[in-house]
């Protein structure tokens, strides 16, 4: 065979190769768009700084078992937003009379096809109207041992210093379902840690937020995909 022939071949074998290779990466995007397409869209709720909600989005981000695709919060100024932007999730601010005496959160929640609200340090009571579009679909993480240290104003510090104030042995973290009462929604998980004599309540919160770190978003992920 002349080299002539064995150029044309060269060439022509590439062309067939590049072709494939062209192919192969079309159906693997479009393997990628289905697989978005029908993961589970959660939405995450937070009034604060966000560390949980940044720590959830990473680690599905990661392993792509659902699609954190919009972060909700009450409070425009709160941290939140900025984690958020920094990790290309979308975030947006709703106010009080916007929860409580509007149907605004729920119509952009429908809009955008959330199938599921993780809570992550959101301070609001979830109003009625969310509760029946989503029963069974809102999960909470409270930052101690439920049922003792729930309910209204028991959030962040005011939860650790009343367990150093009761002289506790151990706190944790509850993940529950979300129902019409503050703290009162079905168990899914709870995990502890020791509160030692010397332990002042930023101790007990150090112990608190590993645990949530830890946790929260291998449940999430275990609720939503079994």
């Amino acid at each position: 065979m002349s080299l002539q022939s064995n150029g044309f071949l060269y060439i022509r074998n590439k062309y067939f190769v590049d072709k494939i290779v062209k192919i192969a990466h079309f159906f693997c995007l479009c393997a990628d768009i289905i697989n978005i397409y029908l993961m589970t869209k959660v939405a995450v709720f937070a009034s604060g700084s966000g560390s949980n909600a940044e720590n959830i989005i990473n680690y599905f981000k990661k392993n792509k078992a659902a699609d954190i695709a919009l972060v909700v919060s009450n409070k425009e100024d709160a941290y939140v937003h900025q984690r958020a932007k920094k990790l290309g999730v979308e975030s947006v601010t709703f106010s009080g009379n916007d929860f409580y005496h509007t149907d605004k959160v729920l119509e952009c929640l429908l809009q955008k096809n959330m199938d599921f609200i993780v809570l992550a340090g959101f301070l609001l009571k979830i109003p009625d109207n969310l509760l029946h579009a989503y029963p069974n679909k809102i999960v909470n993480i409270h930052p101690a041992l439920l049922p003792k240290f729930g309910g209204k104003g028991m959030y962040g510090d005011n939860v650790h210093k009343a367990v150093i104030e009761a002289g506790e042995t151990e706190s944790g973290i509850t993940i529950h379902y979300v129902n019409e009462d503050y703290d009162r929604g079905a168990v899914i998980f709870q995990a502890k840690c020791p509160v030692l004599a010397s332990d002042n309540y930023q101790d007990v919160a150090k112990k608190v937020h590993a645990l949530e770190y830890m946790h929260f978003p291998v449940i999430i992920d275990k609720l939503l995909n079994g």
